[in-house]
């Protein structure tokens, strides 16, 4: 027998992590503080179990492409194959129909995966590529004289400009299907966990580029790149080369011994200088999109 539920208590919310570690075991996942700092209206996170085993979980919140809904079924290796994903997925598209969304995405990893979306439905709209780089002797680059370079930690009060300097003029950069709807309060919460990691490119009063890293605690060793972006009038002076450099030296003398990114498939610049950077290619993500509500 299947079981749903929600996940409500702390022991759900690390049961519901146990699962994305299993199911995703390369990518960090956000600790129990962090997922209640992400709690919002709208925004559901089930389990599914089957015996008194946890085999399954989901999310359906509110994406950061504006208009639409985000469902993330995911059900352990073993497990799958039994009905547990199609009770996942309809139950969270449902949910989704009630928070007043026609339309959802969600991302695969694997052909597997992409065949049953579209039993569903959905379909395939764009993908990104994983890179990944090792961390060894990483030497600081020189101090730059053309603008100047903090950590968060140094100066929090940039974190918040940087929404209103950086991230807002090149959201639409993106090489995604419709504008990200990222608020302040996200940007807070989402897109930083550690302000020493993070670094911010300034000249003057504006701030003019930000890169750093989003660190792993059940992986400390391991660390995601964080979102690297530099105004546009800024482009081709080296700034997001330096504040990634920074980034790189700052995790070698931090235990960090690789990092990873992933990257839309159209994005060819920042792949380029990913790659001048020495990262390799890894896994394919898939995103899908399909109307809602979804046919069994």
């Amino acid at each position: 027998m299947i079981r749903t539920s929600e996940a409500i208590t702390d022991a759900d919310y690390e049961a519901w992590r146990g699962v994305r570690l299993a199911v995703l075991p390369n990518e960090r996942c956000p600790t129990v503080l962090e997922m209640r700092e992400m709690d919002r209206p709208g925004r559901l996170l089930l389990l599914a179990e089957l015996g008194d085993e946890v085999v399954g979980s989901g999310l359906s919140d509110r994406s950061d492409e504006a208009g639409r809904a985000g469902l993330a079924p995911r059900v352990i290796p073993g497990a799958r194959r039994r009905g547990i994903g199609t009770k996942l997925l309809l139950a969270l598209a449902e949910h989704a129909v009630g928070q007043g969304y026609d339309r959802a995405g969600s991302g695969v990893e694997d052909d597997g995966s992409l065949a049953f979306a579209e039993r569903f439905g959905f379909v395939e709209t764009s993908r990104q590529v994983e890179q990944v780089r090792s961390i060894g002797v990483e030497p600081w680059p020189d101090s730059p004289t053309a603008f100047e370079v903090f950590t968060v930690a140094e100066r929090p009060e940039l974190w918040p400009l940087a929404y209103h300097q950086v991230a807002l003029p090149t959201f639409p950069d993106m090489d995604v299907s419709s504008l990200l709807n990222v608020s302040a309060v996200d940007w807070e919460k989402e897109w930083i966990n550690d302000p020493a990691a993070m670094f911010v490119a300034v000249d003057g009063d504006q701030v003019i580029g930000v890169a750093g890293l989003m660190l792993d605690e059940d992986r400390p060793e391991h660390a995601e790149v964080a979102y690297t972006a530099v105004r546009r009038e800024w482009r081709g002076k080296a700034v997001a080369s330096t504040l990634k450099r920074m980034s790189m030296a700052w995790a070698a003398e931090h235990g960090i011994t690789d990092i990873y990114t992933w990257t839309q498939r159209g994005n060819d610049s920042m792949r380029r200088l990913n790659e001048h950077l020495g990262f390799t290619y890894g896994a394919v993500s898939i995103d899908v999109r399909a109307s809602l509500p979804l046919t069994p």
